[in-house]
């Protein structure tokens, strides 16, 4: 999910003022808010599966050129450094971690959809999403 300083533009969002009308850019986990995107229909979401797997593959080759000498914090904050490739794979376990069922038998890409996670001609099939809510993790746009 989410790190605190992914989240920082929830509490101070990118605004400005227009000949008196305030115009601002705010923090959406998931759904767009925004009519102009009517709902889900064209937002992407703050986790793309997609987009994560190239950041992935990316993170990956880039380790493979810089090996262990290069480190970056992660997570942000936290005050750990890690080479490339545990990065890479912090990533690719968190997301990992979103279809795996919990100690409840629960899917956080499920929302807690009681069919989902406990039916018994659905629980063992996983819906592959178009995007997550960056914050919970449940699956969000097409799921076909």
């Amino acid at each position: 999910m989410a790190f605190d300083k992914a989240r920082y533009p929830k509490d101070h969002p990118v605004s400005m003022d227009v000949n008196g009308q305030r115009y601002e850019v705010a923090y959406v986990s998931g759904d767009s808010d925004s009519g102009l995107f009517r709902g889900n229909s064209s937002w992407r979401g703050p986790t793309w599966i997609a987009v994560n797997f190239l950041l992935i593959e990316s993170l990956l080759r880039f380790y493979m050129f810089y090996g262990n000498t290069f480190k970056v914090e992660c997570p942000t904050g936290s005050g750990d450094y890690m080479h490339l490739g545990h990065v890479a794979e912090e990533l690719q376990h968190r997301l990992q971690r979103l279809s795996v069922r919990g100690d409840d038998a629960r899917r956080a890409i499920n929302d807690g959809n009681e069919m989902l996670d406990y039916g018994p001609h659905w629980k063992d099939y996983m819906w592959f999403h178009e995007f997550l809510d960056g914050d919970s993790g449940r699956g969000l746009g097409a799921s076909h």
